[in-house]
């Protein structure tokens, strides 16, 4: 979500560097872009027009901030994670199955950033106040009231389509901005409080890594899950947006 610039893609950069043959865009849901990357993947893969896709969540969140907002400012960390989506028939052994995803945006303004467009037609960039720039600006708490039961809500429509119950997850790998967020939505979607080995956290070490903090949350929580293990990894935020992905370890 926090990008380097708007074009030329960085994602054909990356594919340039690394030799890669075929095509690559950028796509842009804020927080919850890992996820959407990896449904689009898997859509391009069940289509047939790829059989491997490398989604790359790069976060150059520090561009991005008002150093003046001591709302925000310090809450963030810049990082970039990847993820191999492939045809199960050339997936290695001990490959993660997606079992079912689903997507869903609903605007708000409540966390918006502006920089880098039309930046020029309003004058410069105003350092002077939190609120008074064209970086990023959030209203925290209208945020959590809104987002936690949508966010919830999704989780758990999804699992009834997949048959899945609280009972069957073993663990949540959630977006990385907010603990009490995250507890709220554990506990609505697994019926009872989440431990740390359930939901784990990585917020602690890493800051708000935007949509690359519930795959970080993934990687390193995930090496003693077994064959058959379900697991959840879910992003939410600006947009609004939210994505689920629904894995089994095989």
């Amino acid at each position: 979500s926090n990008m380097q610039r708007p074009y030329p893609a960085m994602a054909v950069e990356i594919q340039d560097a690394l030799g890669i043959d075929g095509f690559g865009f950028d796509m842009n849901v804020a927080c919850s872009s890992a996820t959407f990357g990896i449904q689009t993947a898997a859509d391009y893969i069940r289509a047939g027009h790829a059989k491997s896709v490398l989604v790359v969540n790069p976060e150059i969140c520090s561009g991005h901030l008002n150093w003046r907002d001591r709302d925000s400012h310090f809450i963030f960390g810049d990082v970039a994670t990847a993820i191999l989506v492939e045809d199960k028939h050339i997936a290695p052994a001990g490959h993660w199955d997606i079992l079912g995803t689903k997507l869903k945006t609903k605007f708000s303004n409540n966390i918006r950033n502006n920089f880098g467009f039309l930046n020029r037609g309003h004058g410069g960039i105003d350092q002077s106040g939190p609120k008074s720039d064209k970086l990023f600006v959030q209203e925290g708490r209208k945020v959590f009231k809104e987002v936690v039961p949508w966010v919830a809500n999704l989780i758990v429509e999804q699992m009834e389509v997949l048959n899945l119950e609280g009972s069957d997850m073993r663990r949540l790998w959630l977006h990385q901005a907010n603990t009490n967020m995250n507890r709220l939505i554990a506990q609505r979607v697994l019926g009872h409080e989440a431990s740390e080995d359930e939901s784990p956290t990585v917020l602690d070490t890493y800051g708000n890594t935007s949509s690359a903090g519930s795959i970080i949350a993934f990687h390193l929580n995930h090496e003693d899950m077994v064959a058959g293990d379900t697991g959840l990894i879910c992003s939410f935020g600006a947009g609004y947006s939210a994505g689920t992905v629904f894995v089994r370890k095989t």
